[in-house]
């Protein structure tokens, strides 16, 4: 049975981390300064939930939030030379927002239930190239964060999980892929598009 968490802070973005993904984030509103507040104050049990902004939905009804989400911790933080906050989360696990409610300012905290998801696969030689071009990537684009390391340009998981980051696909495509019990979906997609661009 998946474990439900009540009560996490959500956070929908236009932008997307996954689980072993970083993410920088600037946080000026005053609903998002206490949220990073009240889940640094939990310690390493605090956890965002970080969701893929739904352009369809209604943000009235919550349905703004795409169900499949990230759960992340806050991992760094500063004050920016221009006087925002600026903070660094890293994904930590899958999860799926099962009810919404909001807080007077605005805050939206929400029960999820934490997926077992994508288990720890070795990347099949045919796809192989996703992980060369992605070295590629990091290695064009520093502020991506460090070239990664082998152990896991190795794992089918982790090399599906970064280009879904990466590239501006719509937030459905997204969705759709990451309710697949396992990657397999993902490589066949992602080989495509980057075959695609490649030709």
């Amino acid at each position: 049975m998946n474990r439900v968490m009540t009560n996490i802070p959500l956070f929908p973005l236009s932008g997307h981390v996954l689980p072993g993904g970083t993410m920088r984030l600037r946080i000026f509103e005053p609903r998002y300064l206490r949220m990073v507040r009240e889940v640094c104050a939990q310690g390493e049990a605090g956890r965002i939930g970080m969701c893929m902004f739904n352009e369809q939905g209604s943000v009235e009804a919550n349905t703004h939030i795409h169900p499949i989400a990230t759960l992340a911790r806050v991992i760094d933080f500063e004050q920016r030379d221009d006087g925002l906050l600026g903070i660094t989360v890293e994904g930590v696990s899958t999860c799926e927002v099962k009810d919404v409610r909001v807080e007077k300012d605005g805050l939206r905290l929400g029960e999820v239930a934490v997926i077992d998801h994508w288990q720890t696969s070795s990347l099949p030689e045919d796809y192989a190239h996703l992980a060369e071009r992605l070295h590629q990537v990091y290695q064009e684009y520093p502020e991506l964060g460090e070239c990664p390391q082998d152990e896991y340009l190795q794992r089918a998981d982790w090399v599906c999980q970064r280009w879904l980051e990466l590239l501006p696909l719509n937030a459905e495509v997204k969705q759709d892929l990451l309710r697949e019990r396992d990657c397999q979906r993902a490589l066949e997609y992602l080989a495509g598009l980057i075959h695609e661009s490649e030709s």
